[in-house]
């Protein structure tokens, strides 16, 4: 049957990952991200390939007016929304704490763990409205433990844990569906944000071991939307086979 996915961070890594296997797999798609002329480009290549309708919006998640205008904006037959995928999330700067960058810290929770309730804020009474969904947060295997020099980065992703675990306990009484995935290390933009654009850097956070990629992390989030109705993945922790957690990586 023929759902709306609402995905936010849609322009690159699992975002996009994401919207393509479910374009793929014929559903319809609401793609958001910040970057115009991607998440454009991505609507178009969608509809041409797969013959979905695709609606892209242009957004900051970390703009509660802009998240409640495009939202409230969305035509009648877009508000049906069936599984909203808070991907947009990002890590900025590595430093220890005593050597943190403020503006580093306040993007990364206004992004994480704001946005994210922005969003949601947003389409949770659509899904109430009709007695169904699914929320799916995109956590991290920062969610579980931390590790050297990620604190707030970690600590944003453990509040998308307990929100996680939160959203799962009130929607209950709805029929609402809410799952955690939380990846360890894959290969996307992930590091080159971290780390300013150094794409040198960031390369080299992968070396010695075989990463996981955004289309391994794409086809886990369609699979979690793939269960029977009276089934429920709550949380679900991922890596590569060379990773035991967000510290222990067996590098050669």
């Amino acid at each position: 049957m023929k759902k709306i996915i609402c995905i936010t961070g849609a322009s690159a890594g699992f975002g996009k990952a994401t919207a393509e296997i479910f374009a793929k797999n014929g559903h319809d798609l609401i793609i958001s991200a910040r970057r115009k002329e991607k998440i454009d480009s991505l609507a178009g290549e969608l509809t041409r390939k797969y013959n979905v309708d695709i609606f892209p919006i242009e957004l900051d998640v970390r703009n509660q007016l802009a998240v409640k205008t495009a939202f409230q904006n969305l035509p009648e037959n877009w508000k049906k929304i069936d599984v909203l995928i808070n991907n947009a999330g990002l890590a900025s700067g590595f430093d220890k704490i005593q050597d943190g960058n403020i503006d580093d810290w306040e993007k990364m929770l206004d992004t994480n763990v704001k946005g994210l309730l922005y969003v949601s804020n947003q389409v949770i009474p659509l899904m109430i409205a009709q007695k169904k969904g699914h929320i799916i947060n995109i956590g991290s295997t920062a969610s579980k433990e931390v590790y050297l020099k990620g604190n707030v980065y970690c600590a944003s992703k453990h509040a998308v844990d307990a929100l996680t675990k939160g959203m799962r306990i009130d929607l209950l009484e709805h029929g609402i569906k809410v799952t955690q995935i939380a990846p360890g290390a894959a290969e996307t933009e992930f590091s080159e944000v971290r780390f300013y654009g150094d794409k040198e850097k960031a390369k080299n956070v992968y070396q010695g071991f075989k990463p996981m990629t955004s289309e391994d992390i794409a086809g886990i989030i369609y699979y979690t939307t793939t269960l029977p109705e009276h089934l429920c993945i709550n949380d679900l922790v991922v890596t590569s086979l060379a990773q035991a957690n967000s510290v222990y990586i067996h590098k050669e």
